[in-house]
């Protein structure tokens, strides 16, 4: 299973994230990469392509909110009510754009992968599964909730872990009374669906 991507060195971008990125993303980001490698082996997934999708997927996250909004406006990509209160949550849809435009990302999947990062949505890839838990699960983390019980269930069972981490996930922003975007609820109601 090769990758469609060609141009793409993962040095190339490795040494672009570090100057884009702080400290504490960047190191987000190597874990992520690393964690999704992992997570694609046990799947019998294209490594090379959780690498790069999990090395892109914060891309455009130490990005101003104003640069964020005047991407998706010069680009014409939509912004929900939502988002326009909240436009943080615009770094997945801007990040994707990053992927294409400044790092030569063509192949949809990892471009998806990124795209749905942070909420998932129904009908996942099983590359999107990947990055969606790899972000939730990587070494650097230290606040989730069952962290190390959705780690372990991660190597195991990939669409149960996602359901895991999406139900507390809804229950995290639900205890904050934080913004939910619909979304994750779809998604989770999707996989809820599905599980029966």
């Amino acid at each position: 299973m090769g990758i469609n991507v060609k141009n793409v060195s993962i040095k190339k971008i490795r040494k672009k994230l570090e100057k884009q990125l702080d400290a504490k993303r960047y190191e987000h980001t190597l874990g992520v990469a690393y964690t999704a490698s992992a997570l694609a082996m046990c799947n019998h997934a294209d490594i090379e392509k959780a690498l790069i999708a999990g090395l892109l997927h914060d891309c455009a996250k130490c990005m101003s909110n104003e640069k964020r909004i005047s991407i998706c406006k010069k680009e014409n990509i939509p912004i929900t009510k939502i988002e326009e209160k909240n436009p943080f949550l615009l770094h997945a849809k801007v990040g994707r754009y990053l992927a294409k435009k400044q790092f030569h990302v063509h192949d949809e999947d990892i471009l998806n992968a990124i795209l749905f990062h942070n909420t998932g949505r129904p009908k996942m890839s099983l590359l999107e599964k990947i990055i969606y838990v790899a972000d939730y699960i990587e070494p650097g983390r230290k606040q989730a909730p069952n962290l190390s019980e959705v780690r372990s269930l991660a190597f195991q069972n990939l669409d149960l872990a996602l359901l895991q981490i999406l139900r507390n996930t809804l229950g995290y922003l639900n205890d904050c009374n934080a913004v939910i975007d619909p979304m994750t609820q779809e998604t989770y109601d999707f996989y809820v669906q599905m599980k029966k």
